[in-house]
């Protein structure tokens, strides 16, 4: 059995690029392969001093997701120390640690740019920052991962072409814990299907 701790996280943001945009809000459910769940942890950002929006993010928010966007902007607070309660919240839990996302390229680079900004960790390890921590020890593509599961294209896996019960029949609303609840499920599923780990 596996006996890894999955932090599995989803991020909200005003656009694509981090610094130049912000990340607005984020959740993290930390699971074991089975899908016990060991902590849950989300917050919401004030936005980074300069930052913009990119217009098609904030028309699609507010045109297609308006309670998203409620959610992802209601009573934010400043981004160091948000981060820094998250490394708390990582730390607490004992074991190996290993980040997750889908995808972990586009969540996992959010993280990783609020922590190296603001706080003395960064997502991974880097060869040429050897002073900074690792706050995890591995990173993991739900979105890869479920393609290779289901022998489909990467292109083709998305919250909406996923079988619901495999994401816990938990609707996929761009509010980052409902997102994050949702791929939880996901990861002990592909965990299950790919023979990774017992069924719970």
């Amino acid at each position: 059995m596996d006996d890894a701790t999955y932090f599995v996280t989803d991020i909200e943001c005003s656009g694509f690029r981090p610094g130049v945009h912000s990340m607005l809000a984020f959740a993290t459910v930390a699971v074991a392969a089975s899908g016990e769940e060991r902590g849950r942890f989300e917050a919401v950002l004030a936005e980074l001093p300069g930052a913009t929006w990119d217009p098609q993010v904030r028309a699609w928010f507010e045109n297609d997701e308006p309670e998203a966007l409620a959610a992802a902007t209601h009573d934010p607070r400043e981004p160091a120390a948000v981060m820094a309660d998250f490394l708390a919240f990582v730390r607490a839990i004992p074991g190996r640690r290993v980040f997750a996302a889908h995808p972990v390229a586009f969540d996992g680079a959010w993280i990783d740019h609020y922590l190296q900004e603001l706080t003395a960790g960064q997502l991974l390890a880097g060869l040429y920052a050897p002073e900074a921590e690792q706050v995890f020890h591995d990173t993991l593509c739900l979105r890869s991962y479920a393609a290779a599961v289901l022998g489909r294209a990467v292109r083709e896996m998305s919250a909406s072409t996923l079988p619901p019960a495999w994401l816990g029949d938990v609707p996929h609303t761009h509010r980052a814990i409902d997102d994050a609840l949702g791929y939880a499920h996901l990861l002990a599923e592909l965990f299950r299907r790919s023979g990774a780990t017992a069924p719970a």
